[in-house]
């Protein structure tokens, strides 16, 4: 699944350790996500998406979910 978090994270000068410390996983975590190797659960995807105060939507991209 491709997501915004990299960008996002970069914007902030986070570090995928600050992120992940944030959200309760580890930097491991991060990178899977960020490089699609691993699909965000929805507690997870909801706890990042709340850091950066932006909609799941806005962080994760579900179109190849959609019909």
């Amino acid at each position: 699944m491709k997501t915004k978090i990299a960008k996002l994270r970069k914007a902030k000068k986070l570090s995928q350790e600050e992120l992940a410390l944030a959200v309760g996983v580890t930097r491991q975590t991060i990178s899977s996500i960020e490089v699609g190797k691993y699909t965000a659960s929805l507690p997870l995807a909801f706890k990042i998406a709340h850091y950066f105060g932006l909609s799941i939507e806005e962080v994760f991209d579900f179109s190849e979910y959609v019909n």
